[in-house]
């Protein structure tokens, strides 16, 4: 019971510090020119920050749907390496399996496994993922009617906060020396492109450089 405990403490406690960064997209996701129906749409649907974060940056900044959504895949890769990792301790009929692979995130496989029992794994899974869907989703909703009502982020100096986010989304790959090879190669690539590609085509080149990580264990 004390394990359980502790799980569900600290999946909700996670679950509302994610939820922040929740509305964080939500304004800029509005600002950025998606409707408030579509940034909330997007939290359902797609439901991995990074990727979302990604896609609305490409858009903003004036690229192609094809770029925000290579750009976006390239980032939500990562989940399908959890998947195949929870596969293991995910079992059941197909609709609980197809339910489960929706909650697949950082957050719930890193609580998932660093749990020593496999009952313990399950429901760290479950209450983990659940409650950064459920605050993560509200977070967007709060987040992108507040975009409408303010209008313009920048009048605020808010439009420092996108950018802000992503930068600590990153941060922790960025304790590894593969993290920051391809952090400083990803870097590169993008500048030099920028000049020559239309606008989101760099990041997209920018993100070859993950495979430096990818290659890289220390």
């Amino acid at each position: 019971m004390q394990i359980q405990r502790e799980i569900t403490t600290a999946s909700v406690l996670l679950g509302a510090t994610v939820g922040v960064f929740g509305a964080t997209f939500g304004l800029f996701a509005v600002t950025g020119g998606l409707s408030v129906s579509k940034a909330v749409a997007m939290s359902l649907l797609v439901f991995t920050g990074a990727s979302q974060f990604a896609a609305v940056g490409v858009v903003a900044s004036g690229g192609s749907p094809f770029a925000a959504i290579g750009s976006a895949l390239l980032l939500a890769s990562r989940n399908g390496v959890y998947g195949l990792a929870m596969s293991r301790t995910l079992r059941g009929r197909l609709p609980l399996r197809l339910l489960a692979a929706q909650l697949v995130i950082d957050e719930s496989t890193a609580m998932a496994t660093a749990q020593a029992d496999p009952d313990a794994q399950t429901q760290a899974f479950w209450m983990t993922g659940g409650a950064v869907f459920v605050f993560w989703n509200l977070g967007t909703l709060v987040g992108a009617l507040g975009g409408g009502l303010l209008g313009d982020p920048s009048v605020y100096g808010l439009d420092a906060a996108f950018p802000a986010s992503f930068l600590a989304l990153l941060g922790p790959h960025l304790a590894k020396v593969g993290g920051k090879a391809a952090a400083v190669l990803g870097a590169g690539i993008a500048v030099v492109f920028t000049p020559f590609l239309p606008a989101g085509l760099p990041i997209l080149c920018a993100a070859l450089a993950a495979l430096v990580g990818l290659s890289t264990r220390v």
